[in-house]
């Protein structure tokens, strides 16, 4: 991923430097886009069509600054297409919640049963 967003980068430094509580998410999600977020949030993310945003199993523990998926996560078009996807997200919650991290991917076209796999270790997460 990119980096973090302007929701997560305040986060870290309150716990950091200002000593206040935080209780990570017990989950995190996958959301695709089909127009840019933003640090700030924003984008268009997929809507409909069967699309609803996808738990990523992460490695218990980061190495090397980094963690990623342990398992696949996959997103699968029914009964319309998603568009083409140019971004991906991930959020503290199902639906709702806050933008923690985004990137650009290689744009990819979703049709009507398509279906749309990260592989285990694609979602790379980082502060870099």
């Amino acid at each position: 991923m990119a980096g973090f967003s302007d929701y997560l980068e305040n986060k870290i430094l309150d716990v950091f430097f200002r000593g206040q509580a935080f209780t990570p998410p017990a989950a995190v999600y996958l959301a695709l886009y089909t127009a840019a977020p933003t640090d700030a949030g924003g984008g268009t993310e997929v809507a409909g069509n069967g699309y609803a945003r996808q738990a990523i199993p992460m490695a218990t523990a980061a190495s090397g600054g980094v963690v990623s998926n342990t398992g696949v996560v996959s997103f699968t078009a029914v009964g319309g297409n998603f568009g083409t996807i140019t971004h991906v997200g991930i959020f503290d919650a199902a639906t709702g919640g806050n933008l923690l991290s985004w990137d650009d991917i290689i744009p990819i076209a979703i049709n009507n049963g398509d279906t749309l796999d990260f592989p285990i270790g694609e979602l790379d997460i980082s502060q870099d």
